[in-house]
């Protein structure tokens, strides 16, 4: 049987029809299964009129909005809007993922915003934030089994839980319309042997299925001296990355290998310093080797760094002034790891490499 939820947000008499109600007060319990939970502030206002699903909603500042649903795919639709007054809202899922990113209407306009989200945990949660949040009305419905695009690499691309720090995997559902699910298993710190050695490779492997995908960007962490995750560029790096499409393909999956991105560091004359050097090579090897699709995100971020330049590329990383941001309360001045906005244009230039290498069942569903 399908698990299908109609939402129907803010205070107000509603009609009898197949949306359940949720108000303000309407807080998570075990026994309802659904609710608001956290210590977010939740208002609410009706502005009257036929359309309650456009009339009536709740404006959830920091708050989420939990429901409990089995293990699987679900596409979910969220309307938001307001007849009164202008609305920027941004909703995340899972742990850090954006789903919709500062959407915004003017008085009287309405948006629906679909995506589709991979349940693991028996919950979906939706957070969120923004100066002038709404939501009106959620629809979530179960669909069979979507194409899956998994996620193994290091920090850049992982879901980060501090803000405004962002992988570019917690960004990449903003690129896809709804029936492709992003899971996304990529861990600060991994290089391409640790994350075999821990199992996680593994975890993958439990749940890919024919036609889905595996993306594999590492590199950063294999230059580490520790043994747990050095690997030499062109010999042990490259049977890790071979491990890594063997598996995949074994399963009837897609590997596609993607070049790490540089780092922030530049010449005198302007130029990114290239500090991967043969293990960007050895990763161009792995893929004509096993003729595997490549997207060199290392070429790139070059080139969106250089033409930004120096020091206006600070605003894609997490360079912050002490007191900036609440968890960075001494500044930061980090060359490696994006804000927000730096993993959102990332995201997007890996994009821009699934449309030009043309991937099967995947470049009809960019929103590029």
């Amino acid at each position: 049987m399908t698990t299908s939820f109609k939402f129907d947000f803010g205070i107000g008499e509603a009609p009898d029809s197949p949306y359940i109600q949720v108000f303000p007060e309407t807080a998570y319990n075990e026994k309802l299964g659904y609710g608001f939970a956290g210590d977010g502030k939740i208002g609410s206002r009706d502005r009257g009129g036929q359309d309650r699903l456009r009339s009536a909603f709740c404006i959830p500042l920091e708050a989420t909005f939990r429901v409990d649903v089995p293990n699987g795919c679900y596409n979910v639709t969220a309307v938001i809007g307001d007849e009164l007054a202008p609305t920027r809202t941004t909703l995340k899922y899972g742990p850090n993922r954006l789903a919709v990113y500062r959407a915004e209407t003017s008085p009287g306009q309405f948006s629906a915003h679909s995506f589709t989200v991979k349940v693991t945990e028996g919950k979906l949660e939706l957070a969120f934030s923004g100066i002038a949040p709404r939501i009106n009305a959620l629809d979530i419905v179960e669909i069979g089994n979507a194409v899956t695009i998994y996620l193994a690499g290091d920090s850049t691309v992982t879901d980060q839980r501090v803000f405004p720090c962002a992988g570019w995997g917690q960004v990449l559902p903003l690129y896809f319309k709804p029936e492709i699910a992003i899971d996304n298993h990529a861990m600060s710190g991994r290089s391409s042997r640790s994350f075999i050695n821990e199992g996680r490779l593994a975890a993958i492997l439990e749940q890919i299925k024919p036609n889905d995908y595996l993306w594999i960007q590492f590199g950063h962490n294999d230059q580490k001296l520790d043994e747990a995750r050095a690997t030499e560029p062109l010999g042990s790096y490259k049977e890790m990355l071979a491990i890594y499409v063997n598996e995949a393909r074994a399963r009837g999956a897609r590997p596609v290998l993607i070049t790490p991105m540089h780092r922030r560091k530049f010449d005198g004359e302007g130029m990114i310093i290239d500090t991967h050097g043969e293990y960007l090579t050895g990763m161009k090897q792995v893929a004509e080797e096993l003729d595997v699709p490549l997207i060199d995100l290392a070429a790139k971020s070059k080139a969106l760094y250089e033409r930004l330049g120096d020091e206006p590329s600070k605003a894609l990383f997490m360079w912050a002034y002490p007191g900036e941001f609440i968890d960075f309360p001494d500044g930061s001045q980090d060359d490696t790891h994006f804000q927000e906005l730096g993993g959102i244009q990332v995201a997007r230039l890996v994009c821009e490499g699934v449309r030009e290498l043309r991937l099967a069942s995947l470049d009809v569903y960019l929103k590029l």
